[in-house]
C-alpha cells in the first residue's frame, strides 16, 4: 500500500468517525439553518445549549486527531461565539448568524483531516495566540455572565419596588 492509499484509507476513517458525522450535521443546522441563532433567544439556555453542541469538535480534535493546536483553536471559535452570542438585546442573536462558529471549526478540522498543508500551518502557528486568547475570552465571558446577573437583579429590584 503506498502512501496515497494509507492516506486515503485514514481519511475514510477519519470521516466514517460517528463524532465526525456529528460535527457535519451540527454544522449544518447550527449554523446553515441558523438554529445557533434562534436557540441563542433563549436567555442564558441557548448559550450553554451552543456550548454542548461544541463537544464533538473537541472530542475529534484531541482524541482523534490528536491536535493540541487544532483543539486550542476549536475552543477559541467555540467561547468567541458564546461570548458574542451572549450580548443582549438581540445583538448576539443577529452576531451568531454571521460569525458561524461550527462552520470554521469544520473547516479546520476538513483541512487536518484532508493534510492540508496550508490549514494545519496556519492553526500550528496560532497556538499560542489560540491559548492567550483562550484566557482572555474566558474572562471575558465571565465578566459578562456577571454583567448580566447583576443587570437582572438590577431589573428584578426596580420591578420589585414598583408594586
Amino acid at each position: 500500500m503506498n502512501k496515497d492509499e494509507k492516506r486515503h484509507q485514514q481519511r475514510k476513517r477519519l470521516m466514517g468517525n460517528k463524532a465526525y458525522q456529528t460535527m457535519r450535521g451540527l454544522s449544518r443546522y447550527m449554523d446553515r439553518y441558523y438554529l445557533d441563532a434562534l436557540i441563542g433567544v433563549i436567555p442564558g439556555w441557548g448559550d450553554a445549549i451552543a456550548l454542548i453542541c461544541v463537544v464533538p469538535f473537541v472530542y475529534f480534535s484531541l482524541r482523534v486527531i490528536k491536535s493540541i493546536p487544532l483543539t486550542l483553536a476549536v475552543i477559541n471559535n467555540a467561547l468567541r461565539d458564546i461570548l458574542l452570542g451572549m450580548i443582549p438585546f438581540f445583538v448576539g442573536d443577529i452576531i451568531d448568524i454571521f460569525h458561524r462558529a461550527n462552520i470554521q471549526n469544520m473547516q479546520m478540522i476538513q483541512g487536518f483531516v484532508d493534510g492540508d498543508e496550508a490549514i494545519i500551518k496556519q492553526v500550528n502557528q496560532r497556538a499560542w495566540q489560540s491559548a492567550i486568547v483562550l484566557i482572555v475570552l474566558l474572562l471575558l465571558i465571565a465578566l459578562m455572565i456577571w454583567a448580566l446577573i447583576s443587570f437582572g437583579s438590577y431589573l428584578y429590584s426596580l420591578v420589585a419596588s414598583i408594586f
